[in-house]
């Protein structure tokens, strides 16, 4: 049984489920869910988007799951060649927590000539995070 609702998922894997949880949860303030797990099953976080669903899984519930890939997920950086990119809201807020909690910028906070504000960040397991939200302007049609 799928764990959400979506059509199709990317699964994740994170450190530990709990600092994910903090950011993508917490500072920007995405909507995450605990998944309810049967027992020995992984436990796992989802952010249905819709048609689509992202699911964080810890490694360590990975490899115990599936110890094949231990060598493979060695080889690589996570994140490496990955980007996800999310449409926030109170993008400077989430900018400022970004840098109280010392988390690698890549770009910092800026108002693009197309309209939105944009920042590129590193999630706590190196994932490439593009953040913008549209002007005020655009959003009212002003």
């Amino acid at each position: 049984m799928k764990a959400h609702a979506a059509q199709h998922s990317i699964q994740l894997v994170v450190s530990q489920l709990l600092v994910t949880e903090a950011f993508y949860g917490g500072i920007l303030e995405l909507p995450l869910q605990r998944s309810f797990t049967s027992p020995g099953a992984p436990e796992h976080i989802v952010l249905d988007m819709g048609g689509i669903a992202i699911v964080f899984v810890e490694e360590n519930d990975v490899l115990r799951t599936h110890p094949i890939l231990a060598h493979r997920l060695g080889m690589f950086p996570r994140g490496n060649g990955l980007t996800l990119h999310f449409e926030v809201q109170n993008i400077e807020e989430i900018s400022d927590a970004i840098i109280e909690e010392d988390m690698e910028i890549l770009y910092p906070l800026e108002i693009k000539p197309y309209g939105i504000k944009e920042m590129w960040c590193f999630d706590p397991d190196g994932y490439l995070v593009v953040l913008d939200e549209p002007l005020a302007s655009g959003r009212n049609g002003h």
